[in-house]
């Protein structure tokens, strides 16, 4: 089914979420696996799926080319389409009792524009954000995950998008660096990093199993770290 919230999946209603949370968000950097964990999650587990659209965003190709002019509306795209999507299907949530999952949290629009915008742009995005933040609710568990800046530029490469080509390793540093800056802070939000560096979650079932283990677990709030081998 696909209307106007062409953004998420949608499959029938079920009773049954196996897991100990309502609502999930997976986080990572650029290239982490983020929606693959997501899709594969939802064909076995029958979530409510909201898949964010990256490539909708007119910006974007301009943005990895020219990263100081095109900051700021490639940011405010970002923002508003999130928005929309998360108010229109956040608010229908008492209607759906299973999992719902995002590949992606509201925050990461605050993470990538700090990380890409000047301090006076900044300043007035952080205001339009803080306003719009307030409708939300926080996911019940933040899953992160975690790869190596190589292991990033590997997988990025790999899956050949042409917007992406030009992404720099030390770009996705500092985005790594300004998700770590964010768990730090973040006091009020179970927190569960689980580094997958050099695993292909993708073709290993052995390792899904592991990831969805450790997400089916109920944890405190604060950080909680896990590998995968």
């Amino acid at each position: 089914m696909k209307d106007e919230m062409s953004t998420a999946y949608y499959r029938e209603p079920s009773d049954i979420n196996p897991f100990p949370h309502s609502f999930i968000a997976v986080e990572g950097n650029i290239g982490a696996g983020k929606t693959t964990l997501c899709k594969m999650m939802e064909g076995e587990f029958d979530c409510r799926l909201i898949l964010e659209q990256f490539t909708d965003n007119p910006f974007l190709p301009e943005f990895y080319k020219n990263p100081e002019r095109y900051a700021f509306p490639v940011e405010l795209f970002f923002m508003t389409e999130r928005h929309k999507q998360l108010q229109e299907v956040l608010s229908q949530r008492e209607l759906f009792p299973q999992l719902m999952l995002a590949d992606y949290y509201f925050i990461k629009t605050l993470l990538f524009a700090k990380n890409n915008l000047n301090d006076e742009e900044y300043r007035l995005f952080k205001r339009l954000f803080d306003t719009l933040n307030t409708a939300f609710r926080k996911p019940d568990l933040l899953v992160y995950l975690h790869r190596s800046v190589p292991d990033l530029v590997s997988n990025i490469h790999k899956r050949g998008r042409e917007i992406e080509k030009d992404i720099r390793p030390d770009y996705l540093q500092s985005l790594q660096e300004a998700y770590f800056g964010f768990f730090r802070s973040e006091k009020d939000l179970p927190i569960l990093i689980i580094d997958v560096t050099e695993i292909d979650f993708g073709a290993e079932q052995s390792a899904f199993e592991k990831i969805m283990g450790l997400m089916k677990r109920s944890y405190s709030k604060g950080i909680h770290r896990a590998a995968i081998t």
